[in-house]
């Protein structure tokens, strides 16, 4: 009984590469194609308290892509159409149309979400950090990404703004809002559309929008 022979091990990126060019070799002496071996993200060195920072955050994001799978990929693409700005366009129109008890939240939450989307959108063009996609090397997304600007998350933003809206609301909206803010948000690094960095960001910044919101509603007699 012959035993079969074990893959050697990889245990960095050059080992990587030269098992490639091993593999490559052996199967151009014997006339065959060599098997596909896929790309091995790069992440950049960089200088300085900064650039160390931004690098630690960029392995992070590499490192997550250990855990996907098929059903988790299919949930966290799920989490992020919900956190799509025409998700929320309609859920508030529900509520103003359901009227009662949620037209106050729905005030709030299409604030919120208006308010959050606008700052995020103005520090994305401000700081310009680049999708992962465009700075690490070899680093594929599993999401199309709706622009070119990483930091803050703004899908995060949106769904912590709402989360905070909907503090207090009827039904548990609230804790609910809540949990699925959270889950919007791990949904946008385990893609690699954003570094756990720009999701940090974005949850301080959605807060912030917030609460902002539910003062403006309450100011105008909301």
């Amino acid at each position: 009984m012959r035993a079969t022979a074990r893959p050697p091990s990889i245990s960095s990126v050059s080992d990587l590469h030269e098992t490639a060019a091993r593999v490559a070799l052996t199967a151009s002496a014997a006339g065959t194609a060599a098997p596909e071996i896929p790309a091995v993200p790069v992440v950049p060195e960089r200088l300085g308290r900064l650039g160390r920072l931004l690098a630690i955050d960029e392995r992070l994001l590499v490192a997550a892509a250990r855990f996907q799978g098929p059903w988790r990929t299919r949930l966290a693409r799920g989490l992020t159409r919900v956190g799509d700005a025409s998700s929320w366009t309609l859920v508030v129109l529900a509520f103003l149309a359901l009227g009662g008890p949620l037209v106050r939240p729905g005030v709030r939450m299409g604030v919120a979400a208006l308010l959050a989307t606008a700052l995020s959108q103005l520090l994305k063009r401000r700081l310009n950090r680049p999708r992962p996609t465009r700075a690490i090397e070899g680093f594929e997304a599993l999401a199309d990404n709706p622009d070119a600007f990483s930091f803050p998350s703004g899908h995060t933003s949106a769904a912590f703004a709402v989360a905070v809206a909907l503090a207090g609301a009827p039904f548990g909206l609230g804790p609910a809002a809540l949990l699925l803010a959270i889950g919007i948000g791990m949904s946008r690094v385990y893609l690699g559309a954003h570094y756990p960095l720009d999701v940090a960001a974005g949850t301080a910044l959605g807060t912030i929008a917030g609460a902002a919101a539910r003062l403006v509603v309450a100011a105008l007699g909301g």
